[in-house]
């Protein structure tokens, strides 16, 4: 952006977007005076009617920038039963609480209904809104076109539609419901649609559904805010040697971490890690798709208000949830999708304030580390040398734990056992006694060989028994028949 455009963005509040009284009053009672660049680019275009293509970094203030307009405009008017008036995507349902939480806040003076569809809420609460009738819909797109099917909702009064975090939704698989909820929906609507990058498919679904769309570009696509300090860190790839590593460098940021999350790449790695960390004493919690919807919003809610310190989450937690001051993010697996970093490490650093971001490597992740650094424009920074300085102790299969010393055994539980409970001494014996069967095992083996001895095999047996004329089975008590010769 030219210097003089910046200035002139300086300059700009949000008395010069063109939003209605009642939302600029509650806009300066949540303290805002100066919008980003993203809001003022988006938002008076909104106001205007246009379809607008936004394009942001995440942590830019996106949600507002729908949030705003879209209140001015619902000022006049009201929604028919099972008709609402506007429509929000969004692709999990922590950000459609959150933007729902948006509307609550910058729509404290006005009267209007708002309706969220998500899943782990009852059907017949959700409906019962639904025929009050809904100025603004917040839903999922999975629920939304199961309340559409069961004949609870009609699309044909939507006048303002928003799709947020549209390359969240290609990566969720979410398009083809998106394709078909946008055929439901009036063709005269307006369309807001805003996104952190534009891989290919989401420029042809923008192509195909908005209608000579304003460009609100504020950032090059899949750039990463400079604020963020970003260091990749070499480990070894067995899980326990993760789970250490990751330990060392919590400690190693002291007093400066205040809370962090923690991104893994499967929902199982999510578990195991929580456990990992409660077990050596974190003030740890978990969050990912499978748990309860009551469960996942009271953790972030928890995790928000101090109250944990440290949250191990999948992707759920990668977009755009509104935690605004987390100085650390930690990614203990390497992201498969090169996006996915961008929007991981946009947890912290946001709202002008400066954040750490660390990432876990082992040499399987070489190609995610060479796509992310291509992704983003910048040579990936070392904590303590790449994966060529990666020694075969750091990946050995075993590490000795409980070192003894003048200070005695060191009190540190194995990780490689930790799952069932067992600590490092237990492991530790196990061990000395295989080795020491094994040992025993073979020197008898050794002995054999060297007196020419050999096991007799079962056919050998067999063999022996064929050449012995004695009849075996009966002792001493043979019936008598039995001994009689065979004439030939």
């Amino acid at each position: 952006m030219p210097a003089e455009q910046e200035t002139a963005q300086e300059a700009l509040t949000f008395s010069d977007l063109g939003l209605s009284a009642k939302v600029l009053s509650a806009v300066v009672d949540a303290g805002y005076t100066q919008p980003t660049p993203i809001q003022a680019g988006a938002i008076p275009h909104a106001i205007a009617g246009k379809d607008v293509l936004g394009i942001a970094q995440t942590g830019t203030g996106k949600t507002a920038s729908f949030v705003l307009p879209m209140l001015t405009r619902l000022e006049r008017g009201r929604a028919r039963a099972r008709m609402p008036r506007t429509l929000i995507l969004e692709p999990t349902r922590e950000l459609a609480a959150q933007v729902e939480e948006n509307f609550v806040k910058y729509g404290k003076n006005h009267r209007l209904n708002i309706a969220l569809l998500i899943g782990g809420v009852s059907f017949d609460e959700q409906e019962r809104k639904l025929e009050r009738g809904a100025d603004v819909l917040i839903a999922t797109p999975g629920r939304l076109l199961d309340h559409f099917e069961r004949g609870k909702l009609l699309l044909t009064g939507v006048d303002i539609f928003v799709i947020d975090e549209a390359d969240r939704m290609l990566d969720m698989g979410f398009i083809p419901d998106i394709e078909r909820i946008c055929k439901l929906i009036p063709f005269t609507r307006q369309t807001l649609f805003f996104s952190a990058t534009m891989p290919p498919e989401i420029t042809k679904l923008t192509e195909q559904f908005l209608q000579a769309p304003v460009r609100v570009e504020v950032a090059r696509p899949a750039t990463t805010n400079t604020s963020i300090t970003q260091r990749f860190v070499k480990c070894g790839s067995k899980p326990w040697a993760k789970r250490a590593r990751l330990r060392e460098l919590i400690d190693a940021e002291g007093d400066t971490l205040k809370n962090a999350i923690i991104f893994c790449n499967r929902k199982s790695e999510v578990a195991t890690l929580f456990r990992s960390l409660v077990r050596h004493e974190y003030d740890a919690g978990a969050l990912h798709g499978d748990m309860d919807q009551r469960a996942r919003m009271a953790m972030l809610e928890n995790f928000r208000k101090g109250k944990l310190k440290l949250l191990v989450a999948s992707d759920v937690a990668a977009r755009g949830l509104d935690i605004p001051d987390v100085s650390h993010v930690f990614n203990f697996d390497v992201p498969i999708h090169s996006e996915d970093y961008v929007h991981r490490i946009g947890r912290t650093g946001r709202a002008g304030r400066s954040g750490e971001a660390f990432t876990l490597v082992t040499k399987a992740d070489r190609k995610y580390v060479d796509a992310i650094g291509k992704l983003i424009g910048q040579e990936p920074e070392w904590l303590d040398g790449d994966l060529s300085t990666l020694t075969h102790e750091d990946d050995a299969e075993e590490k000795p734990r409980g070192r003894t010393g003048r200070r005695g055994p060191k009190k540190e539980a194995s990780d490689a056992g930790e799952d069932k409970g067992q600590g490092s001494d237990a492991r530790k014996g196990r061990k000395e006694a295989i080795k020491a069967e094994n040992t025993e095992r073979k020197a008898r083996h050794d002995d054999a060989s060297a007196q020419g001895e050999r096991r007799p095999r079962k056919q050998d047996h067999r063999r022996e028994r064929e050449e012995d004329n004695s009849i075996i089975g009966f002792g001493d008590d043979v019936p008598a028949f039995m001994k009689i010769g065979i004439k030939g």
